[in-house]
C-alpha cells in the first residue's frame, strides 16, 4: 500500500492538488490510518488558514438558499394530476369471487359430486387393502427368532 507524506497532505489541505490527485488522496483516507493521522496533523496546523464556517444555523440557511436558487433554474415539470380512484366493477371485487366460490361449493356438494369422488377414491384404495398383507420387517425378525428358539428346544428334547 502506498503511503502519502505529510507534505502531500499539507498540499491537499491547502487545496493545491489536481482533481485526480485529490480523488486518490480522499479514497486512500478510507483505508489507511497512518495517512489519516498525517492529514489530521496538517489540518490542525493550518486550521487558521482554512475558511471559517459560520454558526450551524446560518450555514444551513446558506445551503438551503443555494438549493432554492438551483431549483428556480431547473425546469419545473407540469403539474401531475392525482389519479382518480374509481370504483371497481362488481365482478372485479374479492367479495364477488368469494360468493362465486361458495355457490360452486354448495352446488357440487348438493349434486353429489363430492360423494361420487369419495366413492371413487375408496374404490381405488380398496384393492390395496384386499391384497395379501406382507409382514413387516419387525414381524419377520420376531418370527425367525421364535423358529430358532423352537428348533433349539427340539434339539434339547431329542438329547434327553
Amino acid at each position: 500500500m502506498k503511503h502519502y507524506h505529510y507534505d502531500e497532505w499539507l498540499s491537499y489541505v491547502k487545496d493545491e492538488v489536481s482533481g485526480q490527485t485529490r480523488e486518490e488522496l480522499e479514497s486512500h483516507l478510507y483505508t489507511c490510518d497512518e495517512c489519516l493521522e498525517h492529514y489530521l496533523q496538517a489540518v490542525s496546523e493550518h486550521e487558521s488558514s482554512l475558511p471559517v464556517l459560520l454558526n450551524e444555523t446560518s450555514f444551513t440557511d446558506l445551503v438551503m438558499a443555494e438549493v432554492s436558487k438551483q431549483n428556480e433554474y431547473i425546469e419545473k415539470p407540469s403539474v401531475m394530476k392525482q389519479p382518480v380512484k374509481t370504483k371497481k366493477p362488481f365482478y372485479q371485487q374479492a367479495s364477488f369471487h368469494y360468493l362465486i366460490a361458495a355457490a360452486a361449493t354448495l352446488l357440487l356438494t348438493f349434486s353429489g359430486v363430492f360423494q361420487s369422488l369419495a366413492t371413487y377414491a375408496s374404490a381405488v384404495e380398496a384393492p390395496q387393502h384386499i391384497k395379501e398383507k406382507k409382514p413387516t420387517v419387525t414381524e419377520g425378525v420376531i418370527d425367525k427368532t421364535f423358529a430358532w428358539m423352537d428348533s433349539l428346544e427340539e434339539k434339547e428334547a431329542n438329547k434327553k
